[in-house]
């Protein structure tokens, strides 16, 4: 039996609120247009909200609506204290709070601070001289003798981490963007600032954050070059996941986060299920969970783009350490896609007609019975799928531009490096939402920022609504079984076994607690595969194909099938 940690309960009573919540993310410029500029904004997600009641998520994911130049879609940030005009103002993200208080929706913001925007404020004070005080709230770096910047550290977005500036004769080090900075999180001033621009928002009512990359945020005083090349962004092993993050952290607890009961999420790319411990034991009083990158990355190099055949055998190996190495000890939050990935069901399932709604519930049952904290995509309740690109000036995002410049330098075809786009860009997550089968899929009266995906008429919010053999109706049954009285328990605290590790076709697995089982049945496939297991079914709780299951032995799993049964 597993040890039993302040994380877990052995009478199956929830010891967080948010142990057995539900996480919707929503990303603004895509979700409902209230004005007609084609733009997603905060009034149109007040709009929205009891599909988001209605579905059981009781928490929303925001992606930025901060004051922004929009560089990378609200990731670089201007303003940590006021509402982007595009998305609305301060008065609407105040009723956006009341009203999702009013559905017992808690709202949770991005927190974006390992960099700004360089039209934030800090930063045009910081370049404007080397003698400003402001100065060393980034990290500027002289040339090497050569001219040649710091160290050979990459950027996500750039070649390069470093970008010479002119009037000052430095390097300024950003790993993402250009136009975003990387705050200095070694100058107590900057953390108090942030501290303070926590407290802010969490004063009015917030339910927490999402940290963005903030695994990345503590930088080693002697700046070292990189030596390990083999994971796309050289010098990862420098800046990701190191003590000094952890030492931020603990001190954020002590100034801001103990004070309020909320969540918080650390995007930490790079970790192991350790560090996921470190971040995420409640002993150790740094944040609530982590959201890790290791099970979306096998089916690609993404910063060599590269695509790799998805391999179900590594994946529920993946998965399940993740299981068992936090179980008691930390907390994951566990998802299929999010803004930066592809579209799940065209991923991992099956997005033909025939097939793309069994596939859409299967994933949703694989994930939702897990432990951790389940993610919602906007969309993925729907069943929506990747849109197809024709060419590179039909994408929008910063990364799939600079992947594709970098295919062209190795002399990929550019038909091949469209096709990988439109595998794995994460634009197919920002295509706006749809909501009926009306021009522009209800999303907006003007013309939207991105185009619509051609499919709305058939896939969209009103016929799933409409339909209760729909995607979104299946979804509203895994997250009312993850929160039953009888069943609740096993899905959040139970113990994880994996069944049948070698099978490539089917993941099968057990969640059990103080005498419930629960077992896990997906095909992964499109045929109809016969296995047996040895155990007697007491209950059929929930079936994609809406049949009950009386026995496992020589049990037919057609295409796409999934089952949640108790047993014996």
């Amino acid at each position: 039996m597993t040890k039993t940690s302040s994380q877990q309960s052995d009478s199956g009573k929830k010891l967080r609120w948010w142990h057995d919540s539900v996480v919707y993310q929503i990303y603004p410029r895509s979700f409902n247009d209230s004005n007609g500029d084609g733009v997603g904004d905060i009034p149109g997600i007040i709009e929205k909200l009891d599909h988001i009641r209605d579905l059981g998520a009781n928490v929303i994911w925001l992606s930025p609506v901060y004051k922004s130049p929009m560089n990378d879609n609200g990731y670089d940030i201007s303003d940590y204290r006021e509402i982007a005009p595009e998305f609305g103002t301060m008065a609407d993200m105040e009723k956006l709070l009341f009203e999702a208080d009013k559905r017992g929706i808690k709202i949770v913001m991005d927190l974006v601070v390992n960099h700004t925007s360089d039209q934030h404020p800090w930063f045009q004070e910081s370049r404007s001289s080397k003698d400003n005080p402001k100065r060393d709230w980034y990290i500027w770096k002289d040339a090497k003798e050569d001219g040649s910047e710091p160290n050979n550290w990459e950027s996500f977005f750039t070649p390069k981490a470093w970008k010479w500036d002119e009037e000052t004769e430095q390097y300024y080090l950003h790993l993402f963007a250009d136009e975003q900075p990387d705050l200095n999180w070694a100058n107590p001033e900057v953390r108090n600032a942030v501290y303070d621009m926590m407290h802010f928002w969490l004063k009015k009512g917030l339910g927490g954050f999402r940290m963005d990359v903030i695994n990345m945020i503590g930088k080693p005083s002697d700046f070292p070059d990189a030596t390990i090349f083999d994971k796309g962004v050289a010098g990862w092993e420098h800046w990701a996941n190191n003590m000094l993050c952890h030492q931020y952290l603990r001190e954020m607890h002590e100034e801001v986060l103990q004070h309020y009961d909320v969540i918080t999420v650390g995007e930490t790319p790079f970790t192991s299920t350790l560090d996921g411990r470190f971040y995420s034991c409640p002993e150790r009083k740094e944040i609530s969970m982590i959201f890790q990158f290791e099970h979306v990355s096998i089916d690609r190099e993404e910063h060599n783009a590269v695509k790799r055949p998805f391999d179900l055998v590594q994946y529920k190996s993946i998965m399940t350490k993740w299981q068992e190495d936090l179980h008691g000890n930390g907390w994951n939050s566990v998802y299929w896609s999010n803004h930066d990935q592809p579209r799940a069901v065209s991923r991992y399932g099956n997005d033909s007609d025939e097939y793309r709604k069994t596939s859409a519930k299967m994933l949703g049952t694989v994930l939702h019975m897990m432990s951790g904290t389940p993610y919602i995509y906007q969309g993925e309740e729907l069943g929506m799928t990747n849109k197809h690109f024709n060419n590179i000036d039909e994408f929008n995002d910063l990364m799939a531009k600079f992947h594709y410049q970098k295919m062209m330098e190795r002399n990929v075809a550019p038909e091949d490096a469209i096709a990988f786009l439109n595998d794995f860009s994460r634009d197919h997550a920002r295509v706006p939402m749809h909501w009926d089968d009306s021009d522009n899929a209800g999303f907006t009266t003007g013309t939207p920022w991105l185009p619509i995906n051609e499919n709305f008429t058939k896939i969209n919010a009103k016929e799933n609504h409409e339909d209760e053999d729909s995607v979104y109706h299946y979804y509203r049954q895994l997250i009312s079984l993850r929160k039953s009285e009888n069943y609740g328990p096993a899905v959040v605290y139970g113990v994880h076994t994996l069944l049948d590790p070698q099978d490539a076709q089917i993941y099968a697995y057990i969640r059990e607690h103080e005498g419930t089982k629960l077992l896990t049945l997906a095909n992964f496939t499109g045929d109809t595969i016969t296995r047996t297991y040895d155990y007697e079914v007491a209950n059929t709780l929930l079936s994609n194909y809406g049949e009950s299951i009386s026995s496992l032995y020589e049990l037919q799993l057609k295409p796409y099938e999934a089952a949640v049964l108790e047993i014996k």
